[in-house]
């Protein structure tokens, strides 16, 4: 095994965009996790195994575990779309969606959907990220497994759920912690009364499962395989517990191998902070009194593994269309009185503490998470959007899903996609987005602590709505906004240009010159000046005739 130098890691994404950031439903639990792993199998003629059917799903969520229909979907939808597909077969499911007629030809579309059972397993296990306890809040998740440190704090997780979903070192120790429990799970219902043993047995579609979360490689070689080819393959038999006879793995030497074999993913932020190339994005302006930091994966990454991590953009002005985004995993940290515009195609985007500053970004094909953020504009194109932690903050969303309005949320302001640039439309097809259905307006609350969801969000007023002009000058056909607007913002455009129309003929007829405009309003601001200067005085006589301070 020393030999061969074999390295697994834990996979990023599932962790990344997977995991919800929100403590998971109490029933989530490996108690009855377990029960369900045995109700499957006992199942599988009716949708139960080895794919696990959304009725079914809704079944078991909804009747067994006590969940409400539209959280059990959330959790359904969330990892249908961690599954690869192309742009085409996205963009053929979005107008097989927009083709049902009503509601009910909708739920019917919905119960031909399934997902593989065992990885929906180890899906919602991982969701226990989140769990808050008071054991955990002293001793550290770890705690008495192995406790692996976070060299970046921001990135720790440690105060909160905040920033695990970017943190391998989370994601290394919590597999490392609960790798009997997710092993157990991947279990046949005959093998789990002896799993303390050395005679318990895992099938081949365990440990196929099972890749969904591990990757590896052999020897520093840059091919990238999944856990199970690499535990399949013949010099690693032996170690990894594999039988040809039985077709098998041992357990317990299975887990032996992993717990030896597992290290940091070497494409995770880390990677991306230390030994990632440092770009010169930002343009340097008056008032900059902070070093901009933008980092991206290094040179080695493979495709699906890029990042870019972006922290301190300070009254700047950060504006890219460039194949460094193209696909990546950006994070956008502490960013505060700026404008950013990142017009590429995007995997994901987490947007955290950020302050006074908009973001216009190209479409994003997996989710925009936004944290801890006060009074921004985010404008972009998503498959999924959540919220969480955030205060007086405007989203100028075009997406497939329902908005996700998390904990610790205020004043937000929902509003219809308003602006484009001449690639984004190329760029939507490009990852497989498309301009319906559109679920902008009717978001999901989950995890509120009050009823009143008026004071968390609102649709934004159409006498309040303006279109969004990208200052920049691209080459590409997209000449509209993609989708055009909802009727009733669009009125509002047309009634709002017509009384400029109205305005410009007036003062056309009037046949006013220009000159006379200017000494018109030269007088006008000169009799405003001194009307505020006599009012100023008149106060504060007021005010010292009363003897006032």
């Amino acid at each position: 095994m020393d030999q061969l130098n074999v390295q697994l890691w834990v996979k990023m994404e599932p962790f990344l965009v997977g995991v919800l950031q929100l403590p998971p439903p109490s029933k989530f639990s490996m108690h009855y996790l377990r029960k369900m792993s045995s109700y499957v199998r006992t199942r599988a003629n009716d949708g139960c195994y080895p794919r696990l059917s959304w009725a079914m799903w809704k079944h078991i969520a909804c009747g067994k575990l006590q969940l409400p229909e539209h959280l059990a979907w959330l959790y359904f939808e969330v990892f249908d779309s961690l599954v690869e597909r192309t742009a085409e077969e996205r963009l053929e499911w979005a107008e097989v969606l927009c083709s049902c007629k009503s509601m009910e030809e909708y739920e019917k579309l919905k119960s031909t959907l399934s997902v593989d059972t065992l990885q929906f397993l180890l899906f919602l296990y991982i969701q226990q990220l989140h769990k808050f306890s008071l054991r955990s809040s002293v001793m550290g998740d770890e705690w008495p497994g192995p406790r692996i440190v976070s060299p970046f704090p921001e990135f720790s997780g440690k105060s909160s759920c905040q920033y695990k979903n970017w943190d391998e070192y989370s994601h290394m120790s919590f597999i490392l912690t609960h790798l009997a429990d997710l092993l157990e799970l991947l279990l046949e219902p005959d093998q789990t009364s002896c799993r303390s043993t050395h005679g318990s047995l895992l099938p081949l579609e365990a440990i196929r499962a099972l890749s969904f979360l591990i990757e590896g490689t052999v020897a520093k070689n840059k091919t990238v395989y999944l856990l199970h080819e690499l535990a399949l393959w013949n010099p690693l038999q032996a170690d990894s517990g594999y039988s040809k006879i039985s077709k098998t793995f041992c357990l317990h030497k299975l887990q032996a191998w992993l717990k030896h074999s597992l290290v940091l993913n070497p494409f995770g932020t880390s990677a991306c902070i230390k030994s990632g190339k440092k770009l010169a994005w930002a343009q340097q302006v008056e008032g900059t009194t902070k070093r901009v930091k933008v980092a991206c994966s290094p040179y080695t990454s493979l495709d699906g593994y890029h990042m870019v991590v972006m922290s301190q953009v300070y009254r700047q002005t950060l504006a890219k269309s460039s194949e460094t985004l193209v696909g990546a995993h950006v994070k956008i940290n502490q960013c505060n009185e700026s404008f950013i515009y990142l017009l590429s195609p995007l995997r994901s985007v987490t947007i955290e503490k950020c302050r006074n500053s908009t973001i216009v970004l190209g479409p994003v094909q997996m989710a925009i998470h936004v944290q801890s953020c006060d009074n921004i504009k985010v404008i972009a194109i998503s498959y999924r959007l959540s919220i969480s932690s955030t205060t007086s903050c405007t989203f100028h969303i075009l997406t497939p899903t329902r908005p996700l309005i998390l904990s610790g949320n205020k004043g937000l302001i929902l509003a219809p996609f308003h602006t484009h640039y001449p690639m984004l439309e190329d760029h939507m097809a490009q990852i497989g987005l498309a301009t319906i259905p559109n679920n902008w307006d009717n978001p999901v609350v989950v995890n509120a602590e009050i009823n009143d969801t008026a004071n968390i969000w609102q649709l934004q007023s159409p006498r309040e709505f303006y279109i969004f002009v990208i200052p920049f000058e691209m080459d590409g056909d997209t000449m509209e906004i993609p989708g055009g607007l909802p009727s009733v913002y669009q009125k509002a455009m047309n009634h709002r240009e017509q009384k400029i129309q109205i305005w410009q003929k007036t003062v056309k007829k009037s046949g006013f010159t220009r000159i006379f405009f200017k000494t018109s309003f030269s007088a006008l601001f000169m009799a405003y000046g001194s009307f505020i200067t006599h009012l100023y005085q008149g106060t504060k006589e007021t005010v010292s005739s009363t003897g006032g301070t």
